[in-house]
């Protein structure tokens, strides 16, 4: 469907990435970031994930940078159902809790991709919640 954006949800890494990871790496991160075809989506957990760490440390910088992407991105917020449907995954695949919690969130969501930089024979490739894009691949 030409002009449709792709509803794309960034695992914890992926923003961690983006913000101090190695330059290539970073590039390519930064990369998924910029592209103007795509909607962010997310969820209290990611934003739980990466900004109390950052304010903690007195990283302003690094925590305007997830809270400027937190501010743009469509949220999810109704925890309980986030958590139903991530019991249901873990048990029926496997995948670790936060994971997840994180694909629940994007499932509910809508999302057509979920980037990560977890190794692809890690146990969140075994969802069938949400396609899982590996974003060093």
């Amino acid at each position: 469907m030409p002009g449709r954006l792709v509803r794309t949800f960034l695992d914890t890494g992926v923003l961690i990435t983006a913000y101090k990871g190695r330059p290539d790496l970073r590039e390519r991160a930064l990369a998924v970031l910029e592209d103007p075809r795509r909607v962010f989506l997310s969820s209290p957990f990611v934003r739980h994930e990466c900004c109390p760490k950052a304010l903690f440390n007195k990283r302003h910088e690094e925590y305007r940078f997830y809270r400027e992407y937190f501010q743009c991105a469509v949220m999810f917020n109704d925890v309980r159902l986030i958590l139903e449907r991530a019991s249901r995954e873990a048990a029926r695949s496997g995948v670790s809790a936060m994971d997840s919690l994180h694909l629940a969130a994007a499932h509910l969501l809508g999302a057509d991709e979920f980037f990560t930089i977890e190794n692809p024979r890690k146990s969140i490739y075994r969802s069938k919640l949400v396609k899982v894009v590996y974003l060093y691949g």
